[in-house]
């Protein structure tokens, strides 16, 4: 199983950016996926989820009409657009496979990805 994901990099505060996650060796849309993120010295959290059919989405209350969730079945892969970004937003972003096929937020999580940086600085 790979989860492999792209579209880091340099943004200025107050930009954008749209992650992608590309999944292959699992049965992608029998997954919820998800979104988490590490920043320097603290611990890796949720910042968002989206069930098996792309309906069911979740949000980190601190990032809620910032950032949006999507997936396309089709093509085995997994979005995060997040707008109007912060110094606070830098880390490394980690795509995540759940074991429950609703929910990623507080599950098992059956597969990571190696993440993506993400830096905001000016």
């Amino acid at each position: 199983v790979q989860l492999v994901e792209s579209g880091g990099g340099l943004v200025q505060p107050g930009g954008s950016l749209r992650l992608s996650c590309v999944a292959s060796g699992l049965s992608f849309s029998s997954y919820s996926m998800g979104w988490f993120r590490q920043a320097p010295g603290k611990e890796r959290e949720f910042v968002a989820g989206v069930g098996w059919s792309g309906t069911l989405k979740k949000f980190a209350d601190s990032l809620k009409g910032r950032v949006t969730i999507s997936r396309d079945n089709a093509k085995n892969t997994l979005y995060l657009q997040m707008n109007n970004l912060k110094r606070e937003d830098t880390a490394v972003y980690y795509c995540a496979a759940g074991s429950d096929p609703y929910y990623i937020q507080d599950r098992p999580i059956a597969f990571w990805g190696q993440g993506t940086q993400v830096t905001i600085s000016s």
